[in-house]
């Protein structure tokens, strides 16, 4: 008998299969639901591909669902940054897009009922009231002095609430649950709030709004979401969540109810993800968007170079847990290098140029060198690349007195230019401030394609760029936006800015056909990382080139016991 793979299954999936062997559920259908109030981050796509991926393996359905019930903070801009966000990493809720706005009247419907039933009032307590009656984590809460009100005066007073009669602020409509429960969500939480704000979906239709609460075990009742799944933080409050479908008519019983299950959130070190840390980096012009490249929004990731692969890869590999953990950025960079490594072509650029001039070359020639675009994946084919007596090669590649052990360029030694000729450098000149301005070399013509027929050995390969052909470019390097030794954040709660988080050469050179890259199309450029056109700066004939990632690695992928 065949030894059978063994299949581990998260402990979301355990859930799942136990609720379809059971019968709590005949079609899986789960939901990710985001409020548009900024744009999503790396952890949001763990939650996207969780949701979307349980959906599919179980045959189920997807709800993209935006939680649009605080119009003071969200915009159109932040829906459409969140469906290109969901669409790019590959999660299709096709004709199933949803916005909690789309249910206001079902919600208002439903705290009409809770007051006729005598489960929710209205207060006038101000905010900071609110909060000293709730009491503390060890201290019960006190009586709320208008939870006395008839049910008749709590509509009336609902209703003119909804009608526009107060000012923000001055009333809230309540729950009536128990000032002296153990879990303070369930002290008498608010379900609504008047708020005179225009919404980007309902328009001034409404000037009261539900809070987060109240809507969202609301929405997913009507739906008809069987496993709502969310994160750690949300633990205390699936009491209320179930108090609201069961008390609002939907459900008789927590196991007839849609399912809250909570997972661990995904944390990165040394980033930035909190949305008001990110909106002050816009709103100051420290990073040029919500998509700047050196930000973990998944529009700033797709922007930068990563691929959807790379985080799905990501995420499988972070796993999912009910623990609280943080993941190195470094395994991001990871998954990132090992998608491209044998999608993309391997370039030759380079982005500190100094002038090397072979003496011995015919002047005016031009050779077209046939070179492998990636050597780990043949069905990428070749390309011709220029050749000339003029040639560009990065500047540390060349030293006049080299320590011991550097086998690149300086006078006397010979090296290999790569897929073309072993070179000797011979001699530099140097401006007036002792800055190389040139090398000069001699070439082998029988060591055409990096090979001597005499069988010598050189131990230098050097990438190069013909000056003649080669095309000027900008090309940009991202550090990470905090300084990592010295911690996210000060004292003050302020961010730690890394100065040199963004450097920016306007005087690389590449290979002619790199002038075609068209936005996100990505590269490597041979030894110094992985690189992608930008979207927002490229011009046709004319791309400026983020830099992905570097080819060189911390993190070590854990080996198997």
């Amino acid at each position: 008998m065949e030894n059978e793979a063994t299949v581990s299954k998260n402990f979301i999936e355990q859930i799942i299969e136990k609720d379809l062997a059971e019968g709590h559920c005949k079609t899986v259908k789960t939901r990710f639901p985001p409020e548009p109030n900024g744009y999503l981050h790396i952890g949001h796509a763990k939650s996207i591909l969780l949701n979307y991926g349980l959906a599919k393996k179980y045959d189920g359905q997807f709800n993209l669902r935006f939680d649009d019930t605080n119009p003071t903070k969200e915009r159109l801009e932040f829906v459409e940054s969140i469906e290109a966000d969901v669409k790019w990493l590959g999660a299709d809720w096709a004709d199933r897009k949803f916005f909690a706005s789309n249910y206001f009247d079902k919600m208002y419907e439903c705290a009409v009922g809770l007051i006729k039933k005598g489960k929710a009032y209205v207060s006038d307590l101000t905010p900071d009231e609110i909060r000293e009656y709730r009491g503390t984590l060890t201290e019960a809460g006190k009586e709320d002095p208008y939870s006395k009100r008839s049910v008749e005066e709590n509509l009336d007073l609902f209703e003119r609430m909804k009608n526009g009669e107060f000012e923000d602020g001055t009333k809230v409509l309540r729950a009536r649950i128990d000032m002296s429960s153990s879990n303070i969500n369930m002290r008498d939480p608010i379900l609504y709030r008047v708020a005179h704000m225009t919404h980007h979906n309902t328009g001034d239709k409404w000037c009261v709004y539900p809070m987060y609460d109240f809507a969202h075990p609301i929405e997913d009742a009507i739906e008809g979401i069987t496993h709502s799944i969310c994160t750690l933080e949300f633990e205390d409050h699936r009491p209320l969540y179930d108090w609201v479908v069961i008390e609002c008519g939907f459900k008789n019983s927590p196991e007839e109810s849609p399912k809250q299950i909570e997972f661990a959130k995904l944390y990165l070190t040394n980033v930035v993800t909190g949305k008001r840390y990110i909106k002050r980096l816009v709103e100051d012009g420290i990073v040029d968007g919500w998509d700047d490249p050196r930000l973990v929004s998944i529009a700033a990731l797709r922007r930068r170079g990563f691929t959807p692969e790379s985080i799905q890869n990501f995420v499988d590999l972070c796993g999912i847990s009910k623990a609280n953990s943080s993941v190195d950025y470094a395994m991001l960079e990871y998954c990132i290098r090992e998608d491209l490594k044998a999608k993309r072509p391997r370039m030759m650029a380079v982005l500190d140029p100094v002038k090397v001039i072979i003496d011995n070359y015919p002047e005016g020639q031009v050779e077209y060198l046939e070179v492998d675009n990636n050597v780990e994946n043949p069905e990428l084919g070749k390309r011709k690349v220029p050749f000339t007596r003029e040639l560009y090669v990065e500047r540390d590649d060349f030293m006049e007195e080299p320590p011991k052990k550097y086998f690149r360029m300086f006078p006397g030694n010979e090296v290999r230019f790569m897929n073309a000729y072993f070179v000797k450098c011979n001699s530099c000149v140097k401006d007036e401030n002792g800055n190389i301005t040139e090398i000069h070399c001699t070439y082998d013509p029988a060591s055409k394609g990096g090979n001597s027929p005499d069988g010598r050995k050189v131990k230098g390969t050097i990438h190069w760029v013909s000056a003649e052909y080669g095309k000027q470019v900008t090309v940009r390097l991202y550090e990470n936006i905090v300084n990592e030794e010295l911690g996210v954040y000060n004292e003050d709660g302020s961010l730690n800015l890394n100065p040199n988080s963004l450097t920016v050469l306007d005087n690389c050179v590449v290979e002619p056909e790199l002038m075609s890259a068209k936005a996100y199309d990505s590269f490597q450029f041979v030894r110094n990382g992985f690189f992608c056109a930008d979207c927002k700066d490229s011009k046709d004939g004319q791309p400026v080139f983020n830099r992905i990632v570097s080819l060189k690695s911390s993190f070590k992928l854990p080996t198997a016991k």
